[in-house]
């Protein structure tokens, strides 16, 4: 029988698990966007997966994988189409500003020639009456902000094996989310050294927010930069699936929004000229485009892990410098955790404080 002295203690055993969990932790970081991302389809499908369950009298196993054909073939496969046609039509518009047929100092020169004399003065009294340096500085920010992303975008076709092993590890972690979660989410909670309740909380925190960030952001953002590009295409103005796309992109921001790309267009339209253009596109910007953030979120997602807007920015700006794209995902998950470990820090205060009196 060992004695006393040679057991090990409850500290070891601490050090024990933290640095197994610092080394799987290291192991797996460079999947961690596809496993963030391959639960957050599973808690997107879950209703879907628990309907064909009953459909299937309980075959759980091909329940997911219909699941996840289903998500691949109405999801993934048609933004993966969208994706290349915005590379074309993106490496289409520098090859066009690499070769001079998009010339920015023209361009500059007549829309500062249309504007009204007033607006002149006041450019000169703002300082920016070097005209020529202003158009240069715009042109290659421009420039190099075209070819930055295509940069990007070419590096991922290149990893296209590094992509592929994510997207199918996205894909497997989805199947057995999908399968077994409830089972997943109970051992957690068996394991997670925190009150039962404090668990679920946390646990139900983190379902909202995907949903939240899923339904409520993303899909919104498709629909904004979908409803973009229609109108960008049938006012005639050139490149509607990039405008679209950039729409999109901004849409993601609060307080920022699809305003970011619609006015300047609309003020540059009426500005060279283009009235009927420029209004209409300010009419659809401010009528369709920018409403349909207000009408979609709160059907789609309601009041859940609903955070102040200045959070949810700074969470999103966060995860992306962070995480990239899978930083759409991860800053408001951190960002709706610490919130909610306060709120229970704060409540367990509160009490203590309430017992004690």
């Amino acid at each position: 029988m060992p004695d006393e002295a040679s057991r090990p203690t409850v500290h070891g055993a601490m050090l024990l698990l933290v640095g197994a969990t610092l080394g799987f932790a290291w192991l797996v970081a460079p999947f961690i966007g596809a496993i963030v991302w391959g639960v957050s389809v599973a808690i997107m499908f879950t209703p879907l997966q628990a309907r064909l369950v009953r459909l299937l009298r309980g075959r759980s196993n091909v329940a997911a994988v219909a699941t996840l054909v289903i998500v691949v073939s109405g999801v993934i496969l048609p933004a993966l189409l969208i994706g290349g046609a915005l590379l074309h039509q993106l490496s289409s518009v520098y090859a066009r500003i690499q070769s001079g047929q998009i010339d920015f100092d023209q361009l500059f020169s007549h829309l500062v020639s249309s504007l009204p004399a007033w607006l002149g003065h006041e450019l000169d009294r703002v300082g920016l009456s070097d005209l020529a340096s202003v158009r240069t500085h715009l042109g290659a920010g421009l420039t190099g902000s075209l070819q930055s992303l295509i940069s990007r975008a070419i590096g991922v076709g290149q990893g296209t094996f590094s992509f592929l092993v994510s997207f199918g590890v996205m894909l497997y972690m989805s199947f057995f989310f999908l399968r077994d979660g409830d089972a997943i989410v109970a051992r957690i909670e068996r394991a997670i050294p925190i009150a039962p309740d404090h668990c679920r909380y946390l646990f139900a925190k983190f379902a909202a927010v995907v949903r939240a960030t899923v339904k409520g952001s993303l899909v919104v953002a498709v629909v904004q930069g979908a409803t973009g590009s229609l109108v960008f295409w049938a006012l005639g103005i050139g490149s509607p699936l990039l405008w679209g796309a950039t729409m999109g992109l901004m849409s993601l921001l609060p307080a920022i929004g699809t305003g970011i790309v619609w006015v300047p267009v609309a003020l540059f339209l009426i500005a060279t000229g283009e009235l009927w253009q420029g209004i209409a596109l300010v009419l659809c910007g401010f009528f369709v485009i920018s409403s349909i953030d207000n009408i979609l979120r709160p059907i789609l997602v309601g009041r859940d892990a609903r955070m102040p807007d200045y959070i949810t920015l700074i969470a999103i700006l966060g995860g992306l410098e962070l995480f990239g794209f899978n930083g759409l995902i991860l800053g408001p998950i951190i960002a709706a955790m610490f919130m909610a470990a306060w709120e229970i820090y704060s409540g367990q205060i509160y009490s203590q404080v309430i017992h004690n009196n």
